[in-house]
């Protein structure tokens, strides 16, 4: 038997704010967290635009001695699972923890500790830490949470390059749906703004040297950011009973492969995906979706994500509203699904599209309305985050709201 499944808390941790409220603040005014920053260990740096969090430090000793222990990469997921537990008022006892999943995903995992080990090893001759392992391992975030929440249930990483977020989130959904579990903590995080790191993107050369300018003509590029996103999911039924906030109910999941190329991204895949998101969902007046956009700012995503939404929209995607929030708090890799998921949300919840910032010159490839430079308030009753990684992998999670 099929079970509605819905959000009762969000937590994040992200360069425009390291909180929801903040969070929200930034997105809904078009606060860009991008910014020339110089990525250095040792005698090593480069300098490039990349999406920062400052601050962090002090947040992550407040953490404890645990997880003290952990890669910036646990440390964030943490912060953001706690704010999501808090705010769903969930109280986890041990029937509650028993049947409660954790599917905290990343693309990279401890890059931070892979790039201390390697400096130290290398330049000066040390051994890495005997923790070295337990921090870079992927399913370290989703094994450190479950532990600090007594979290019993299934728990492990999803790994799906820039679509890990939403899949980790989607998968836990249909968990729930199908009885796997009851409650669910779901989502994603990154934390690769490291010299080794950096290096290894430049070598693509698709990252930017401006900004991240999705969708506009002059695009150039991909700027990296960091941070988590993190939702807590429950079957309706119990977190009615419970009084829980319902945030939204998840209207569909998606997810294809493109099973075509490692870096093109492929219409038919995206629009696949999109489709099998919205198979059960009754979408009304156009007007009132709002699509979070995968829009990384290069030149082969945007018009070929336009193209899958009009595949999908056919005349009616020009009464869509569709933004890219990576333009504000750049490519969160890994963890992009996650936050941008939250976007959806609060956009959901406040009839607020958060805008495209850097859009400054209009592509014929890219024709849909990208809410340029500015929020747009509309009456928002669906709200669709898209999410297409490397390896032609697409996940899609679109969220109503619950009556």
């Amino acid at each position: 038997m099929s079970r509605n499944v819905v959000v009762t808390g969000m937590g994040v941790v992200s360069p425009i704010g390291a909180d929801i409220k903040s969070y929200w603040r930034g997105l809904s005014e078009g606060v860009c967290g991008i910014e020339p920053r110089e990525i250095a260990i040792g005698d090593l740096s480069v300098t490039l635009p990349v999406a920062p969090i400052d601050g962090l430090e002090e947040r992550i000793k407040a953490l404890g001695n645990d997880l003290g222990r952990a890669d910036k990469v646990s440390h964030m997921a943490t912060l953001a699972a706690d704010e999501a537990i808090a705010n769903a008022g969930l109280e986890i006892d041990e029937e509650t923890g028993r049947r409660t999943a954790c599917i905290i995903g990343t693309g990279i995992g401890g890059q931070d500790t892979l790039d201390k080990s390697y400096y130290a090893m290398l330049r000066n001759g040390k051994r890495p830490h005997p923790l070295t392992i337990l921090r870079i391992i992927p399913n370290s975030p989703s094994s450190h949470i479950s532990i600090r929440h007594g979290l019993r249930g299934p728990s492990f990483a999803v790994s799906s390059a820039c679509s890990t977020g939403a899949h980790s989130i989607g998968l836990c959904a249909d968990m729930i749906r199908y009885g796997g579990a009851d409650v669910g903590i779901a989502g994603a995080t990154e934390g690769v703004l490291t010299y080794g790191g950096m290096e290894a993107w430049l070598a693509m050369r698709i990252l930017s040297r401006t900004t991240c300018r999705p969708f506009s003509k002059n695009r150039s590029g991909l700027v990296i950011g960091e941070g988590a996103g993190v939702l807590v999911l429950e079957e309706e039924e119990r977190a009615k009973k419970r009084g829980a906030p319902i945030l939204a109910r998840i209207a569909g999941f998606g997810m294809n492969a493109d099973g075509n190329d490692m870096i093109n991204p492929a219409v038919e895949g995206a629009s696949g995906a999109m489709s099998l998101a919205l198979e059960r969902v009754t979408v009304g007046d156009a007007s009132s979706v709002y699509i979070n956009a995968h829009g990384t700012g290069t030149l082969m995503n945007d018009p070929t994500e336009t193209k899958a939404i009009r595949a999908i929209f056919g005349a009616d995607a020009d009464d869509l509203v569709v933004s890219s929030t990576k333009s504000m708090h750049g490519h969160l890799l890994g963890a992009a699904g996650g936050i941008e998921c939250i976007a959806a949300i609060l956009a959901l919840n406040n009839n607020v599209a958060p805008p495209t910032m850097n859009y400054d010159e209009p592509d014929p490839e890219c024709d849909l309305n990208y809410a340029p430079n500015e929020a747009v308030e509309r009456k928002i009753d669906l709200a669709i985050s898209n999410s297409f990684a490397f390896g032609g992998l697409n996940a899609v999670v679109a969220f109503e709201k619950a009556a």
